[in-house]
Formats: C-alpha cells, sequence, structure tokens
C-alpha cells in the first residue's frame, strides 16, 4: 500500500484569468520524495510551481493537500537595509503565522530557530545580520525560515540561482539531507539540468503547455534532453552541463 499523499493534483489546469498555461497535469507526491521541476524558459514552471503551492487556484480539476504544513523557499529575499534584521530574526518569522495579536514570539518558537539554524549550518552567524551574508548563506537562511512551520513538504523555487557553484552544490547536499534523514519530500524548480539530474530522484518536465513526470537520470540524460528541447522548438538555454 502507498503511503498517503502529501499532494495529489488530478486533471489540473493552472493559469492567469481564463488561459491556461499548463494543463492536465497529474501529480502525486509522497513522504521522502525529491523532485524537480525543470523545462525551458518561459515554459510554465513558475506557473505551474504557484498552483501547487495554492497561490493561484486551478483553472479546472483537483489540487488535494494531505499535508498539515508545507514551508516554501523564495528564489531570493530582498530586505530593507533600512530595516536591518539578524539571521535569528528572519528564521523566526517562519513562526509569525502561529502568532495571535501582537505578541511576542514564544522560547520554544525561539529555541525551534536555533535548531532550523543549526540543521542549515548557520548557527554560529545567528546574530549577524542578513543582510551582510552571501548569497548561499542566505538561502540557507531561507530553508531555516521554511523550516520553522516543520513542514512535510518543502516547495522551493530556483534555490541555487545566482550563487555561485560552490553555494549550488552546498544547498542542494542540504536539501538532500534533509530528504534522507528527516523524509521531507523536496520539490523544486531549477534551470539547472545537470544539479538537479544528479539530486532529485524525478523530474517534472514542463514544455508546450504540457507536464511530463519521469525518472531524473533517464529524462535529463544528455542523450534524451536533445530530444526533449527539439520537441519543444526551443534552443538549449537552460542545460549548463
Amino acid at each position: 500500500m502507498s503511503a498517503p499523499a502529501l499532494l495529489l493534483v488530478r486533471d489540473a489546469a493552472f493559469g492567469y484569468g481564463r488561459r491556461a498555461v499548463v494543463s492536465g497535469v497529474n501529480l502525486r507526491v509522497e513522504p521522502g520524495q525529491f523532485l524537480g521541476i525543470v523545462g525551458p524558459n518561459g515554459a510554465g514552471k513558475t506557473t505551474l510551481f504557484r498552483g501547487l503551492l495554492g497561490l493561484i487556484p486551478p483553472l479546472e480539476g483537483r489540487v488535494e493537500r494531505g499535508t498539515r504544513a508545507i514551508g516554501y523557499v523564495p528564489q531570493r529575499e530582498s530586505l530593507d537595509a533600512l530595516y536591518p534584521v539578524t539571521v535569528e530574526e528572519v528564521v523566526q518569522m517562519g513562526a509569525f503565522a502561529k502568532l495571535h495579536g501582537l505578541r511576542r514570539l514564544p522560547r520554544d518558537e525561539r529555541a525551534r530557530a536555533v535548531v532550523c539554524l543549526e540543521r542549515v549550518g548557520l548557527a554560529e552567524r545567528r546574530a549577524a545580520p542578513f543582510s551582510t551574508l552571501s548569497g548561499g548563506q542566505r538561502q540557507r537562511v531561507l530553508i531555516a525560515r521554511a523550516l520553522m512551520v516543520e513542514p512535510e513538504l518543502l516547495l522551493l523555487d530556483e534555490p541555487t540561482t545566482g550563487v555561485d557553484r560552490a553555494a549550488q552544490a552546498h544547498i542542494l547536499e542540504l536539501l538532500g539531507e534533509l530528504n534522507a534523514s528527516q523524509r521531507l519530500a523536496v520539490l523544486l524548480v531549477s534551470h539547472q539540468i545537470s544539479m538537479v539530474r544528479q539530486t532529485v530522484q524525478r523530474v517534472l518536465w514542463v514544455a508546450d503547455g504540457h507536464v511530463t513526470e519521469g525518472l531524473a537520470a533517464q529524462m535529463l540524460a544528455p542523450e534524451n534532453l536533445d530530444r526533449l528541447y527539439s520537441a519543444t522548438g526551443r534552443p538549449h538555454a537552460e542545460e549548463d552541463a
């Protein structure tokens, strides 16, 4: 018997107004899975991601979320330098939705923020201004913030964009550790195909308004990428191998 689905999508279409950007989406995400969303630029990866996250409703079909908590990591976070916040305070923001009214964050939530920072390897920078961190460190802080809700499913939007290769590898290694050690299901959008191929188990290939799911090692093998990209009539803009 398969595990209960954390996210179940049936014959869904996502778009804006009445125009579907992607349609016929079927997806089942179970505990411990590690999936990537890849495809040509402008193919609808972001629209699909927003639909899975619940930021836009399906135009048709159904989206069922069977998890009590979903963690979300945006592509980047811009915080006004005139309003400095520490690394620890950014992570604590992940618990603000639990508060009712103007209250101080409870002691257990403040302690959880430190634990989350330890999990991403940045506890020693907890008092540092967020603005002083490198791009890769900022993304790890945002992952820690998402962990504050104790998610069963973590959704990430281009988490390695704008950081150097070493930081990219560190972030993907961290996600792999969270996935393996805690059976945390992970779903990330990325344009860096070679890195995704080495990290995720399955991929959702988004192109021409449709989504195809398959094993990452097979679908993203160099010999298959030629076929996938030629089928969309687009150049190999996103292959970085």
